[in-house]
C-alpha cells in the first residue's frame, strides 16, 4: 500500500500532533463516525478540516459539517473532523487526515487553499474539495488540480435580493454592511447588497444609503479577521449611531458582535440584521434577524461526498447560484407578516430574473467569470 506523503515540516512530529490539545481535533475514535450500513459506501471515509472559526461558528464551517453529517446518515460513509483553532493548525490537521486514510478531504475556507493544494498534489490517490475558494499555488494564483474540486458560490445574486429587502424595510433610509477580511468571498456579498439597494432606489425613486461599502469605489468597513466579535460590535454601534437600521455583517462568528450591539441599542426594537452563509434565525435563534443570504454549503458538501463515494468525483468546480439553489434568500421568519406583500412579490420577480439570466447582477468578484 502506498504510504501517504506528509508535509515536510510535519514529518517528525505527526504522532505528537494527533494528540496535542492545543491543536485542532485530530482523528480519533471519539470524533469519527462509522457507518452502520454495508457496501462500498461504508468503506469510504470523508473528512473535513475547519478554518479558525470552528464547527460551531453558526456560519459556513457549521454548514459544511451539516453536509457531512447528512452524508454519514444517508450514504453510510464514515466521516471524521479536525477543528482548527488557529492558522497554525491547518497543515497539522490536513496532514493528520491524510494519514488517517481519508478518501476525501474537504477544507473549509480560503485560508486552507494553499495547504490543501500542496496535499492534493502530494497525494494524487486522495480526493480533495475546498469550500468557498479555489486551489492556488504558492503565490495565491488559482490553479486546477486533477484531484481537487472547488465549492464556490455566486453570493452576489442572493445578496442583491437582501439589499433590495433591506432598503424596502428601512425606516431611516440608511442600511449598512461590513466584512471580516477584505477578500473577494466577503466583498461579493457587500457588492451584491449595495447593488440591490441601488435597484430599490431606481425602482422607487428613493435614496436609501449604504454605510460600510461603496459600490463606486469598492471600499468598505472590515474587521480584519473572523474572530474579533468586539470589533464587530464596535462597527455596528457606529452604524447605529449614524442611523442605520438594517445591518448585514459578512464576518462569520464576528456577526455575534452585531447581534450584541443591536440588543443593547436604545432603539433595539427598530433594528434588523441580515445574516450570511446559514439561515441565522435558525442557527442563532435571534429574533432581530430579518433574513439571511444563504450559501447551501451543506448541499455542495453532500453532493461531493456522494459523487466521490460512487466513483464519480470530478475536478469541475461546483458553483452555487440562484438557478441551481446553491444560494438563496432565507425566509423572513418573525418578520413574515411585516414585509409588505408588494415587496415580497418584487423580490420573487427579481429572483426569477436573476436565475434565468434576464437580470445581470454580476460583480468583479463573481466566481463564474
Amino acid at each position: 500500500m502506498l504510504k501517504k506523503k506528509l508535509f515536510p515540516a510535519l514529518a517528525l512530529g505527526l504522532a505528537a500532533s494527533m494528540t496535542l490539545a492545543a491543536c485542532g481535533a485530530a482523528p480519533g475514535d471519539d470524533s469519527s463516525k462509522s457507518a452502520s450500513t454495508s457496501g462500498a459506501s461504508s468503506n469510504f471515509k470523508a473528512c473535513m478540516v475547519s478554518d479558525e472559526g470552528g464547527f460551531d461558528d453558526q456560519s459556513f464551517n457549521q454548514s459544511g459539517k451539516d453536509g457531512m453529517e447528512r452524508a454519514a446518515s444517508e450514504l453510510g460513509v464514515q466521516v471524521n473532523y479536525a477543528e482548527s483553532k488557529s492558522d497554525g493548525d491547518y497543515q497539522t490537521n490536513v496532514d493528520a487526515m491524510v494519514q488517517d486514510g481519508c478518501n476525501l478531504i474537504i477544507g473549509v475556507g480560503f485560508k486552507l487553499a494553499n495547504v490543501l493544494t500542496v496535499a492534493a498534489q502530494a497525494n494524487p490517490d486522495v480526493e480533495f474539495a475546498l469550500v468557498d475558494s479555489v486551489f492556488t499555488n504558492a503565490d495565491g494564483a488559482p490553479i486546477t488540480v486533477d484531484n481537487g474540486r472547488p465549492l464556490i458560490f455566486n453570493t452576489a445574486e442572493a445578496a442583491y435580493l437582501a439589499g433590495y429587502l433591506a432598503a424596502g424595510m428601512s425606516s431611516t433610509g440608511k442600511v449598512a454592511t461590513y466584512g471580516g477580511m477584505e477578500i473577494p468571498t466577503v466583498q461579493i456579498f457587500m457588492e451584491g447588497y449595495a447593488k440591490g439597494v441601488e435597484k430599490y432606489n431606481e425602482d422607487n425613486g428613493t435614496s436609501v444609503q449604504v454605510l460600510g461599502w461603496s459600490a463606486k469605489d469598492h471600499t468598505g468597513s472590515f474587521v480584519g479577521d473572523f474572530s474579533s466579535t468586539d470589533k464587530g460590535q464596535a462597527i455596528t454601534e457606529g452604524f447605529i449611531s449614524q442611523g442605520a437600521d438594517v445591518i448585514m455583517p459578512v464576518a462569520g462568528p464576528v456577526g455575534a458582535g452585531t447581534l450584541s450591539a443591536v440588543k443593547a441599542a436604545s432603539n433595539a426594537d427598530a433594528l434588523k440584521v441580515i445574516w450570511v452563509d446559514q439561515d441565522g434565525y435558525v442557527s442563532t435563534g435571534d429574533s432581530h434577524i430579518l433574513s439571511s443570504v444563504v450559501k447551501e454549503i451543506g448541499n455542495s458538501v453532500f453532493d461531493t461526498v456522494k459523487d466521490a463515494s460512487e466513483g464519480k468525483f470530478t475536478s469541475e468546480p461546483y458553483i452555487g447560484t440562484l438557478a441551481n439553489d446553491g444560494v438563496a434568500l432565507a425566509p423572513f421568519h418573525d418578520y413574515e407578516t411585516q414585509v409588505p406583500a408588494e415587496l415580497k412579490e418584487k423580490i420573487t420577480e427579481l429572483q426569477k430574473q436573476i436565475a434565468d439570466g434576464s437580470l445581470d447582477v454580476h460583480t468583479e468578484y463573481d466566481p463564474t467569470k
